[in-house]
């Protein structure tokens, strides 16, 4: 199925959850600690970290170390639950630019290498497994003020396609020396969370689909990771009326940002 398709399955979704009656603080709170241990856990894992889901919940809610995993699992399981906040702070009038994406991972790092954390990497990185090589380090500053100077651009799309452009343009940069798979997963939510869509997680089983979009990626083509992100996109939607499928009237307490339909007034174009 093609991401236009996805897309639009996402938005008639997205309309019910607005149709839905307004969630208790209690319930919210409770929504926004369910998507940041699910990100928290899933991200990481795609990127090598042992903790199980239900280990990462209990080094992040309850502070405690777990037996036999690396002592670095535990460290980006804090940073990046701690990197979550700005993920629930979007609102409408927020603006993604460089400042805000080096907080960003100097929140999610700064616990694991205080010295790069919110830097711009100084060194060449290839990405393991592929030979792909990415920008040079003296390229970079230049890179991310062009990526920033066209967000405007990017967000004219529809919220789906503009997380997912955000993300890919990001790692296909890799400003950092680590965890730039973890921040450009951040900023994907960023946008979708400012158009009112939920957290999208891309789950670790998902990982060779998701190894393969970036590799396509590479050579221009953001279909497959489009087309990834739009299904997350739909299944966090799913998943979401399953949960408050309950509440019938009136609008969801999503974050406060648009009033109409996330997809409303943007455009769906081919990359």
């Amino acid at each position: 199925m093609d991401y236009e398709t996805i897309i639009r399955e996402a938005d008639t979704l997205l309309r019910e959850i607005k149709s839905l009656r307004a969630l208790e603080k209690a319930e919210l709170a409770q929504l926004w600690e369910y998507y940041r241990i699910g990100l928290t856990y899933s991200s990481n894992a795609i990127e090598g970290n042992f903790l199980t889901e239900t280990e990462t919940k209990i080094v992040i809610e309850d502070g405690l170390a777990v037996s036999g995993k690396p002592l670095r699992d535990h460290l980006e399981a804090v940073g990046h639950a701690a990197a979550f906040s700005l993920v629930h702070d979007v609102t409408s009038s927020t603006v993604i630019d460089e400042e805000s994406i080096k907080k960003l991972h100097h929140i999610f790092y700064h616990r694991i290498d205080g010295e790069n954390a919110g830097v711009y990497r100084n060194i060449k990185v290839i990405i393991s497994g592929t030979g792909h090589l990415l920008p040079f380090p003296e390229k970079v500053p230049g890179l991310m003020k062009k990526l920033v100077a066209k967000l405007p651009e990017i967000e004219k799309n529809h919220p789906i396609i503009a997380a997912a452009d955000l993300h890919t343009e990001f790692l296909n940069i890799h400003p950092f020396v680590d965890g730039n798979g973890r921040v450009s997963r951040l900023l994907m939510n960023m946008i979708l969370v400012k158009y009112r869509y939920p957290v999208a997680i891309i789950p670790p089983i998902r990982r060779r689909d998701y190894m393969s979009a970036m590799k396509s990626s590479n050579s221009g083509n953001f279909n497959e990771i489009r087309t990834l992100v739009a299904e997350m996109s739909r299944e966090s939607c799913r998943d979401y009326l399953r949960m408050f499928s309950d509440r019938k009237t009136k609008k969801t307490d999503l974050p406060d940002t648009l009033d109409n339909s996330g997809s409303k007034g943007m455009k769906i174009t081919p990359y």
